[in-house]
Parts: structure tokens; C-alpha cells; sequence
């Protein structure tokens, strides 16, 4: 604990509250700040106007008693840890509370000066970790891979949603159950031994195997699992993250069948054999000459037609550079792809190898070619096919995010608390910017990298409908990069981020007004000035997509999101931020081995820079 630990006391008896304040001021081993307060009303006024770290607490006050005195502070106050004191005759209450909530119980006159240091550090530590344990249950929950849980002897102790849509099984049907129930049979062996890998310390990642749906469906699974350990270190769990490949791996599988009758085809395929002579003129010839070429074999050996004469234009160059330097080369050899155009005119791929046999002074040079055009088409469409499957998999993964927007959408109606059902909003905004990259890389035919400007344009006019922007008369000044080309690895989290700061700003910077500027700007960092898309109104305009592209190339970027409103309070602090929103944009700069500077100057301005690359 670096900086002063606020510490609020409530204690009508001032002997009592003397006693904790000479205590804290003997043991503490850390800095603090201690206020007292006599009765549950001026507590609960303070807490309104200061933040404090942890509460110490009597139950019995002058206008509260008993267990009443921790749920109304619980409730008012519930992310600060709160430690009971009781009298000896209070223990059971102090007990009642623990398990309703409070970190840890105290009895006057028992505890010394060690335990109460100890129980407010402990206190402070085990409340954080219980706020990363739910975010991380969070998480959990809203992953697509099926996450689970099982005990050492095999029993099912946790199960997300993900899992219920792999497996078939809810939750209900599943906990408590053997995980024998997803094992074929005749992995059962398999398993067992996966399991003792995992008892000994070792972690599997991306392990293929089969599995058993609810219908009885053998499926394709990619699992990893890692040990969990308890608190003294030992092994308690083990986690089970499994991805549905069944799929990709049908896929696989068709791709291999049709190499492999690619191939055949071309093992039984009739080549031709040569032999050269110094100018490059056959000696001899052998093997299916005229099927390929549609001249027969004398027309070559004569010399009246060189085989460089059928070999396309666009193509020689290349061929000769290559021969010439075999020729300079003994025993050298040259492998090379290229098209002839037959006597009939049709274009055919053929495969050609040339090795240099000179021996002392006569030159000579032995070749092999064989007709590759089928294959050559088999290869353009599995491209097609990849570029496909990848086109519809981002048309898939973007119907699905929608239909979660929906599901959020929809449950969010279902409570009447704001505060609830603005937290759905926000988590159905964050769906719907990663929905969107996957839409704009859907319609622009990418298949790797994303037209950033035209995703933004799409991000920021989603946030203004959902905030109804068109009747409040907010202002966006919006300037990016032109040509600002990413991959998904940047794209997905800078889309949130840049989601969670403009609403931010939209949400909270002009609760008095009925005006204001934010500005969004993404520029490269030696081009402040940038040359941009530049949209300023109450709405978006969608400037078109340039799908211009060049060679890979590290860049500086800089993304800043300001506004001219009341500002971002003194309180909130970017290392260690308290509201979800900003701890994911922190995660996420980190993700991406960026920087981020908060400014207050004149308002809020966030200031993000991150190093990409980028296809121009």
C-alpha cells in the first residue's frame, strides 16, 4: 500500500474509537487516514463526498442496530470492503454479516493491533480480487469457446455458454455430472491420459480431438487445458477451453482429397523428356510432344521451331534469366513455371526442369516438362474457395454478433433499473463495433485487412443513433487517415476503444448543455496534419472506400477522442480506473503496446498512440 489507506470508522463509543486509532497508529505498517463518525446517517453522508479503501463498523449505533447497520452501508457502498466490530456478545452477528457480504469480523476487546492491520490489508486485497474474479466471470460467460470447469475426479464444476452451444447441454442438465458423458468411447483411454498430463503440472494447448454432443453427434473439438490451483498452491480443477472445429476439419479434409487427385492426375500425366545441345536445340525428344505442344516432336528436332518461339512473352523474359544463369553454372538445375501457347492457339501451364550436364568442352543440357493445367486451375480455385470460405466466416461471425446485439437488446428491456439496463446498452455497443469490422471486411472483399476510415464513418453512426445524437445537438468533428489500412488484431480492439471513449464522451461531458464538440482524429504521428476524411455535422457522412493497397510498412499511429464538455473528474485515475469501460480501454492500449495520456486542459482529450502495420 504506497499511498494513504482512507479508512472510515463508525464508533458512537469515543473509548472505542480511541482504542482502534492507537492500535492503527502502533502496528499500521502503512500510511492512513482516519475518520470518525457516531451514527450510520453522517457515515453515509461522508461516503457520498469521499472515497475510502476500507469501513470499519459497529453495529450498534444511535440511529441503527444489528445487522441492519451493515446492509444499509453494504448497500449504499458495496465495491469497499467493510469489517465488522462486535462485542463478544455480537459474534454471531458479525458472522451473519460475512456471509451477506462484509470481508471480515472483529470482536472489541479481542482483537490487538497485529489482527486489525492485518484484517484491513487482507480486507483491501481479497475485495480486489473478488471484483477481477466477476469481471473475469464476465468474460467467461460471453465467450463464444466452450469453458469448463471440472473437478480432479472428473466431475463437471463450471460450464458457460459457449459450452451449451458446443455440447447441446445446459447448465442445469450438465453440473455435477462425470465428463464422461462428452467422451466417445473409444477415447475414453485418451482422456484419462490427458487428465494425468495435467496433475503433473503440464499445460495441453490446441489439442484436436472428438467429442459427444447432447444428440449424440460426434464433433471436432480443439481443446487446451491448464491445472487450476487453490490458494496454497495445489491442485484443485482442471479448465477446459474447447472450440468447435468440426467444420474447419470437413474442410481439411476436402481440400486434401482434392490435392490428392490433383496429384494423381498429374503422376499419370505424360511429360516430355529432352536433351539439348549448346543453342538450346533438341537432340532428341521422347513422351507426348505433340499432346502438349500440337507440333510433332520432327518440327523441334529440325530446328525450323524453337521451343522459345511457343512460350508466351510475359513469361520469357523471366525463363532466360534463369537458363542463362544455369548455363553459367555446372550441374546447375532450374525449375520454372510458365505458359505455351499450343498450335491451335490454347494456353497451357506447363512445369519445366533444366539441369546444366556439360562435361569439358561440349555443352550440353537435359529438361523435363509436363502439363500442369489442371493443376494450376485446381490451385486458383482453392484460393477462390479460401477467399470464400473466409468472405462467408466474417458474414457468419457478423450475423451472430448481431443476433447477440439483439439478445442484449432485448434483455436490456426486461429491467427497469437505468443503471442495469445502460449496462446492457454498453455491452450491446461493444458487440456491435466488433459486428461492424467484420460486416465492412464482409462487403470490401478482405479477407486480412480492414478500410479503417470506412469502418470508423460506420462506428461513430451506430453511436449517434443509439444515443439518439439527432435531437441532441452534440457535434462530431471527425478526421482520419486516409488509406488506414489494419489487421484484425488492431482493428477489433481500437474499434472498442474508440467505442467506449466517444460514448463516454456522448454519455457524460454535457449534462448541462445542449451543445458541444467531440472530436475523433486518427493520423500518422510525423503527419499531425494529416490529409483526411474530414465529416463535422450532427450526423456521419460515408466519404467511400479506397481500396488502394501496397506492401506491408510500420506505422506510428495516433488516435485522440476529445471533447469540450464538463470534463473527466480528478478522481479518475487511467492506471487504475474504476468503471469497466475505461479498464477495457487501458487492457486494450496495453494489448497493443500503445501508450494513452489523459488530458483535462479543456475539457477530455484522450490521447492514444500505437505502432501498426498497415497496407497502404
Amino acid at each position: 500500500m504506497e499511498k494513504n489507506v482512507q479508512i472510515l470508522l463508525f464508533e458512537d463509543n469515543p473509548g472505542d474509537a480511541n482504542l482502534i486509532e492507537e492500535l492503527l497508529e502502533d502496528f499500521a505498517d502503512f500510511p492512513f487516514e482516519l475518520k470518525s463518525v457516531e451514527t450510520l446517517n453522517e457515515g453515509l453522508v461522508l461516503l457520498k463526498e469521499h472515497q475510502f479503501d476500507v469501513i470499519l463498523s459497529d453495529l450498534r449505533l444511535p440511529d441503527s442496530d444489528g445487522i441492519d447497520t451493515f446492509l444499509e452501508i453494504n448497500k449504499r457502498n458495496s465495491r469497499t470492503p467493510i469489517i465488522i466490530l462486535t462485542g463478544m456478545n455480537d459474534e454471531k452477528i458479525g458472522i451473519e454479516a460475512v456471509k451477506k457480504g462484509a470481508q471480515d469480523y472483529l470482536v472489541k476487546g479481542q482483537a490487538d493491533g497485529r489482527l486489525l492491520k492485518r484484517s484491513i490489508r487482507y480486507s483491501i486485497e481479497r475485495k480486489k480480487a473478488e471484483e477481477k474474479v466477476q469481471s473475469l466471470a464476465n468474460i467467461v460467460e460471453s465467450s463464444n469457446d466452450g469453458i469448463v470447469t471440472e473437478s480432479l475426479d472428473g466431475i463437471i464444476v463450471s460450464w458457460n455458454k459457449g459450452a451449451e452451444q458446443i455440447y447441446g447441454y445446459s447448465a442445469e442438465e450438465i453440473l455435477g455430472k462425470h465428463m464422461s458423458i462428452l467422451t466417445p468411447p473409444l477415447l475414453v483411454g485418451e482422456t484419462k491420459e490427458l487428465v494425468e498430463r495435467i496433475k503433473k503440472g503440464e499445460k495441453i494447448y490446441h489439442y484436436e480431438t472428438s467429442m459427444l454432443r447432447k444428440d449424440g453427434m460426434e464433433i471436432k473439438v480443439s481443446i487446451t487445458l491448464s491445472p487450476v490451483f487453490g490458494g496454497s498452491e495445489n491442485l484443485t480443477a482442471i479448465s477446459i477451453i474447447a472450440r468447435d472445429i468440426t467444420k474447419r476439419k470437413k474442410a481439411e479434409e476436402e481440400l486434401l482429397k482434392s490435392e490428392e487427385r490433383v496429384q494423381s492426375y498429374l503422376q499419370n500425366f505424360r511429360g516430355i523428356g529432352t536433351q539439348l545441345d549448346e543453342n538450346f536445340i533438341p537432340i532428341f525428344l521422347h513422351g507426348a510432344v505433340a499432346e502438349l505442344t500440337g507440333y510433332t516432336k520432327e518440327v523441334f528436332l529440325s530446328g525450323k521451331l524453337h521451343w522459345r518461339e511457343i512460350v508466351e512473352p510475359e513469361d520469357l523474359t523471366e525463363l532466360l534469366k534463369k537458363v542463362q544463369k544455369m548455363k553459367a553454372t555446372p550441374n546447375a538445375f532450374v525449375k520454372h513455371e510458365y505458359r505455351i501457347r499450343k498450335k491451335d492457339g490454347e494456353i497451357r501451364w506447363i512445369h519445366e526442369i533444366i539441369q546444366n550436364i556439360s562435361e569439358e568442352n561440349k555443352e550440353l543440357y537435359q529438361g523435363f516438362v509436363y502439363d500442369i493445367t489442371e493443376r494450376k486451375k485446381a490451385e486458383e480455385a482453392l484460393v477462390a474457395m479460401k477467399e470464400s470460405r473466409i468472405k462467408e466466416i466474417h458474414h457468419r461471425i457478423k450475423n451472430n454478433l448481431q443476433v447477440i446485439s439483439s439478445l442484449l437488446d432485448l434483455q436490456a428491456e426486461k429491467f427497469e433499473d437505468p443503471t442495469i439496463r445502460q449496462a446492457f446498452r454498453e455491452s450491446q455497443n461493444r458487440v456491435i463495433s466488433m459486428a461492424l469490422i467484420h460486416e465492412e471486411l464482409y462487403e470490401s472483399g478482405e479477407i486480412g485487412t480492414l478500410n479503417f476510415a470506412a469502418y470508423m464513418q460506420k462506428l461513430v453512426e451506430n453511436i449517434f443513433e443509439c444515443y439518439n445524437i439527432g435531437d441532441h445537438k452534440a457535434h462530431l468533428h471527425l478526421e482520419i487517415e486516409e488509406k488506414t489500412f489494419l489487421d484484425m488484431d488492431t482493428a477489433v480492439p481500437l474499434g472498442i476503444i474508440v467505442n467506449e471513449l466517444f460514448s463516454n464522451s456522448l454519455k457524460h461531458a454535457f449534462p448541462e448543455r445542449d451543445e458541444g464538440i467531440v472530436k475523433i482524429r486518427l493520423c500518422r504521428e510525423e503527419n499531425w496534419e494529416c490529409k483526411s476524411n474530414s465529416v463535422e455535422n450532427t450526423g456521419v457522412e460515408n466519404p467511400g472506400r479506397d481500396n488502394t493497397r501496397g506492401d506491408n510498412k510500420s506505422i506510428n499511429l495516433i488516435l485522440t477522442i476529445s471533447d469540450n464538455g464538463v470534463g473527466m473528474p480528478e478522481t479518475v485515475d487511467m492506471e487504475s480506473p474504476c468503471t469497466l469501460g475505461l479498464q477495457l480501454v487501458t487492457i486494450l492500449v496495453d494489448q497493443l503496446d500503445g501508450e494513452i495520456e489523459l488530458k483535462r486542459d479543456s475539457g477530455t482529450e484522450f490521447i492514444i498512440k500505437i505502432a501498426v502495420k498497415q497496407k497502404q
